[in-house]
């Protein structure tokens, strides 16, 4: 069987991600498609707009045939640590054949020159990163215009560091700096990214984007929001997002917990907050001094952004807080190697034959169910489960109806199975 793998928000689900996927499959041949996912929380450091379980429905019923969850950690982490974690999933099946990312540039060898270049760092390059971080640049400004430096000195050109002014590319870089770390035998594709940007806000006629799709959801009622976006989601994804909302459990966005991520810094100590993610000297000061005077989630993020801490990172700080993800608990799971298990979410037919064919082979547990593993003694499972569990327990306090608000759900919850037999790929 060959076999692709995909690494994935769906948040929610559009065209150009479906795209994405049936252009994978084809450009490789695949008999199978498997997505890593992020769970509950984005690499945004925001709430997916509807839960995980949702958005591996969308993804199994536009043709993927394997969705595994990429733990929180990862999932809500900078561009290298999500990319590594999906990567080591991936590469821990055993039986994954290609790696398939979408990017502005379309240019795969440009891409893995620079990721030789930062997965090796020479003294040079490090020399000129060190001195624009001393500028007060934020960590990806001061990379790019590093490596940009570094490229015009040792080539007389700079032409490959365009690359790293755009989402899918940084990405793409950290995909194939994994890879290398890895020393995986995955093979990388590209496919140029079709429609608007990533962090576009406005929506383009049929590739739009998800940020786009998710400010339409944020400032419409869901019946008006649903004639704007109808045109930007397959059928079926539309399907699953208005069951959701029907069913009030979204749209969750994160203005819905700026009171507890208030509260929690208000008070909590100085210390306290310095055990944070992302955390440097000083910025728990920061952090106390915006709660005292704002009143919002997005008051508080405004009070806390700046040049040197992006609104992004700092997304990542609160939310980290919010779920209960300290520095020391994020240099464990990375001491253990990345993700410590294989969660499925969900399913069809081929990705099950696939599941049976690894079994036994890979080198970590793969959790159909979760509360089987709850008091593992596998390095890193159960502490990683644990905060997975956590992290939706907060996650559903987002939800409109309390009926769905009860805690737990990580534990009790089925994988996604569908039954794609009769429309057979």
């Amino acid at each position: 069987m060959k076999v692709v793998g995909i690494v994935a928000e769906y948040n929610p689900l559009h065209y150009g991600h479906l795209y994405h996927l049936r252009s994978a499959r084809m450009v490789t041949g695949a008999d199978c498609v498997v997505i890593v996912m992020s769970g509950n929380y984005t690499q945004r450091g925001e709430p997916a707009v509807v839960n995980k379980w949702a958005r591996a429905e969308m993804a199994l019923l536009a043709g993927a045939d394997l969705v595994i969850e990429l733990p929180v950690a990862y999932a809500m982490g900078s561009a290298e640590y999500f990319a590594f974690g999906a990567v080591r999933l991936l590469d821990s099946l055993g039986a994954v054949d290609f790696i398939c990312f979408g990017s502005e540039s379309g240019n795969i060898e440009g891409l893995k020159a620079i990721a030789s270049i930062l997965a090796d760092e020479p003294e040079e390059y490090k020399i000129l990163l060190k001195e624009q971080l001393s500028a007060g640049h934020s960590f990806p400004a001061a990379r790019q215009r590093a490596l940009s430096a570094y490229l015009w000195g040792k080539f007389g050109k700079d032409s490959l560091t365009r690359m790293m002014k755009s989402s899918n590319d940084i990405l793409g870089v950290e995909y194939l700096k994994a890879l290398l770390r890895l020393e995986s035998s995955i093979q990388p594709l590209t496919i140029n990214r079709v429609g608007s940007s990533y962090n576009s806000t406005e929506l383009s006629a049929k590739f739009s984007s998800a940020t786009s799709i998710r400010k339409i959801l944020s400032v419409n009622q869901w019946k008006c929001a649903k004639k704007l976006i109808e045109s930007s989601m397959p059928t079926e994804s539309l399907s699953v997002l208005e069951r959701e909302i029907e069913l009030g459990r979204g749209p969750v966005f994160p203005a819905l917990f700026g009171s507890a991520i208030i509260s929690l810094i208000r008070r909590m100590s100085a210390d306290e907050l310095r055990s944070l993610p992302y955390m440097e000297a000083g910025l728990e000061n920061r952090l106390k001094l915006a709660a005292d005077k704002s009143g919002t989630y997005e008051e508080l993020v405004n009070n806390i952004t700046t040049r040197r801490y992006t609104a992004t990172r700092v997304q990542r700080i609160l939310f980290s807080l919010l779920i209960g993800l300290d520095s020391r608990k994020f240099e464990f799971f990375n001491s253990v190697g990345g993700p410590a298990y294989i969660r499925i979410l969900g399913f069809n037919r081929t990705g099950r034959r696939l599941l049976s064919s690894i079994r036994g082979k890979t080198d970590l547990p793969i959790i159909t169910k979760t509360a089987d593993f709850k008091a593992s003694d596998i390095p890193g499972v159960s502490e990683m489960l644990a905060l997975e569990s956590n992290a939706t327990n907060q996650f559903v306090l987002g939800y409109e109806n309390p009926y769905f608000r009860t805690s737990g759900s990580d534990f009790t919850h089925n994988v996604i199975y569908i039954d794609t037999s009769t429309k057979d790929k």
